[in-house]
């Protein structure tokens, strides 16, 4: 199974988590034989590349990008850049999604990815297989993939990567009578651009980053909107046609919004703007010691394994965290696991441990929903990562100006991503005037 001894590890997507699993197998050749990496689309790059058509393709398949026309990322380049590999130094360091997706495949070529990529490829079921023989840790992993070359076609790997992402599958929050809501019903999945909206109402429900970021885009064709949503109201200068209110508490049976409170409005448009939701169609969760709902996995080892089957790794669940940087040090943990670098405790340590930090966090007031937004603890989380996986912890620099960047979009969403910064060290940034 693997070549001269070498573990064999499948990779299930080709966006950036994946991508930098990829890289960091190749990197690693005397351990790990190349990888396999399975790619539902046509190219590289996962939620970064934009599709214009929404809903599904011609053939029926669903339309997975939730990328929006005119996005740039709400984080300077040199924060999001994989430690190993910077962007292009001429940039701005706020960026258009074009040349985010130009930088993965720049990455692709650099480390020589695109040859182990499997394109157009369906990953329909993954299991493992208790052997005595082969595989890490007992277990073997047989993966079925279909293409249009091979139709369904079956083989094994000592471990598995899953990098499918989690921006794919829009969350549907319950909220009761929606189905009396007259006008237009769509999730921020759907949403491309703003000329659509011109001059209508628009209540958008959700105030995270795609909330607001299509908030400040709608008020540029003279929408009305209003922001519902339960969090600490925005305490910023708001463009004019956006206002705040609570949460949407109903749909009337008129088709009117109801907020708590009891405010009602009669909006043209009612934009979900609630996230997405875990979804792993090629899995056995129950066979493999897994609860995936909406928003958790339980139980994951470090956010990353199931205590049951240590050699299937998730790489990128987590939320509100700095994305490739994070990807970095997960993946590089994992491999440290398969190496042997990392000894792992038992199962039985391994969910009690998961177990303690759910009931403390839960008991601290965290929503369940909420377990896997890491915001200001994923510093500390990837430094552990570093230090127990043998690997150089990220620069000091990243966390300073990632929380100088929230702190600026906090306080002005509509132009915070005018500054430009420089690194001048691993400790140091400076504002470029």
């Amino acid at each position: 199974m693997a070549s001269a001894g070498r573990l064999r590890v499948a990779v299930i997507g080709a966006g950036a988590a994946g991508l930098c699993a990829a890289r960091h197998l190749l990197a690693r050749a005397d351990t790990f034989a190349p990888p396999a990496v399975f790619e539902l689309t046509e190219r590289v790059g996962g939620t970064w590349v934009y599709e214009d058509r929404v809903g599904s393709y011609n053939d029926g398949r669903p339309v997975l990008g939730s990328m929006y026309r005119d996005l740039r990322t709400n984080l300077p380049k040199e924060v999001m850049m994989f430690p190993d590999f910077p962007f292009d130094p001429e940039l701005p360091s706020f960026l258009p999604h074009e040349e985010v997706l130009s930088y993965l495949e720049r990455y692709c070529i650099n480390y020589c990815i695109n040859p182990h990529i499997r394109f157009r490829t369906q990953v329909v079921e993954v299991k493992p297989i208790a052997s005595i023989t082969e595989g890490w840790g007992g277990v073997i992993w047989e993966l079925t993939s279909c293409d249009a070359e091979r139709g369904r076609h079956t083989e094994t790997f000592d471990s598995v990567f899953v990098c499918n992402g989690h921006y794919s599958e829009p969350f549907i929050p319950p909220v009761p009578g929606l189905e009396n809501f007259k006008g237009t019903v769509l999730h921020s999945h759907s949403y491309r651009s703003p000329e659509p909206y011109t001059g209508q109402s628009v209540v958008i429900l959700g105030a995270g980053a795609s909330g607001v970021d299509i908030a400040m885009e709608l008020s540029t064709v003279n929408a009305q909107v209003t922001l519902s949503h339960g969090q600490t109201p925005l305490c910023c200068p708001l463009p004019a046609g956006v206002s705040q209110v609570p949460p949407v508490e109903r749909v009337l049976e008129d088709g009117a919004l109801q907020f708590q409170g009891g405010e009602q409005v009669r909006p043209e448009v009612f934009m979900l703007c609630t996230g997405y939701r875990f979804t792993f169609p090629f899995l056995g969760e129950p066979e493999l010691g897994l609860r995936v709902q909406d928003h958790l996995i339980s139980p994951l080892y470090k956010y990353l394994l199931p205590p049951a089957f240590p050699s299937l790794f998730f790489i990128g669940m987590c939320r509100v965290i700095c994305p490739f940087p994070h990807f970095h040090c997960q993946v590089q943990f994992a491999l440290a696991v398969l190496e042997g670098t990392v000894t792992l405790l038992s199962r039985a340590q391994m969910e009690e441990e998961v177990a303690q930090e759910r009931d403390g966090q839960l008991a601290a007031g965290v929503a369940e929903r909420h377990l896997f937004r890491l915001s200001s603890a994923q510093w500390d989380y990837a430094r552990e990562l570093a230090q127990k996986g043998g690997f150089p912890a990220l620069p000091p620099v990243t966390q300073s100006l990632y929380e100088e960047v929230g702190q600026q979009r906090r306080q002005d969403p509509r132009r915070y991503r005018e500054r430009q910064y420089r690194l001048v060290s691993d400790t140091q940034w400076e504002l470029v005037e």
